[in-house]
Formats: C-alpha cells, structure tokens, sequence
C-alpha cells in the first residue's frame, strides 16, 4: 500500500504537518512557556487529520482500481494516457476538471478525435461531464462516497 500512494505510511503525519506549516509554527509559538496543553491539542487534531488523509488516499487507490478494473480492455491508448494522467493528479484531480483542449495537448491528437473519446469515455462510465461546448469540463468517475 505505502508504494501505491507513492509514501510511506509512516509520513501522512509529516505530509499533513507540511501541508499546514503556519499552523504548526503558530502552535509552536505558542509554547513558549511550560503549559502545553495547546500544543498537545494541535498534534492531536493533526494526528486526526492525517489519519484522515491517509483514509482519503486509501479510498482513492480502490476506487482507482476499480475503474481500472471496469475498463479494461475498452479504451484506446490515447484514452488510457489521459486517464493515467488525471489519476497522477491525485485525489484534488485537475483543478476545473479536464477540458477539450487538455485531452489534446496530453495525447497529442485533433479537436475531433478529443471530442470522440471524450464522449466515448464518458458513455464507458469513465468520466463525468459538466457544461457544454468550450465550457466542458470532464472528471474522473470514481465516486465520492466515504
């Protein structure tokens, strides 16, 4: 598991106090004398997140496989690319969803043959459509249910 999400488990703790670094230098500030007592209850609410994050990330990687799984064998090498892609951007995805003209920078193909696999990816179940025209935008299908 700790290879999939690509770090250890032992870091979701480092990564979540990395993520937030005011806060963690505000709580430390705040420990300039002997009571600790607002310290310990930031590290706590941070070991909480990071069991969060870890969860997240847990959830993510299933659900990925999942999809995977359902798709097998169904998409073309471009559709696989761009799918490999947005999965590389984790569990935030691309920030306002993929749109047309992503599709055809990352496989490297025409207007029309993006908007073919576009919509074929999405009939497979692969994506999520929002807007029309040049104001679509597509999102990985992989659920959000916790």
């Amino acid at each position: 598991m700790a290879q999939e999400i690509a770090q250890p488990s032992l870091t979701a703790l480092a990564y979540t106090i990395e993520s937030e670094k005011k806060s963690y230098y505000a709580a430390l500030e705040q420990v300039r004398e002997l009571d600790v007592t607002k310290w310990l209850s930031y590290f706590a609410e941070t070991v909480l997140k990071a069991q969060q994050n870890t969860l997240d990330r847990i959830r993510f990687i299933l659900q990925k496989t999942k999809l995977y799984d359902r798709l097998r064998g169904q998409l073309n090498s471009r559709q696989e690319k761009v799918l490999a892609r947005m999965f590389r951007e984790g569990i935030h995805g691309f920030k306002g969803g993929l749109s047309a003209a992503n599709y055809m920078k990352i496989s490297g193909t025409s207007s029309a043959t993006a908007t073919r696999d576009l919509k074929d990816m999405v009939e497979k179940g692969a994506l999520l459509k929002t807007g029309e025209l040049k104001h679509a935008r597509y999102y990985l299908n992989i659920g959000n249910e916790k």
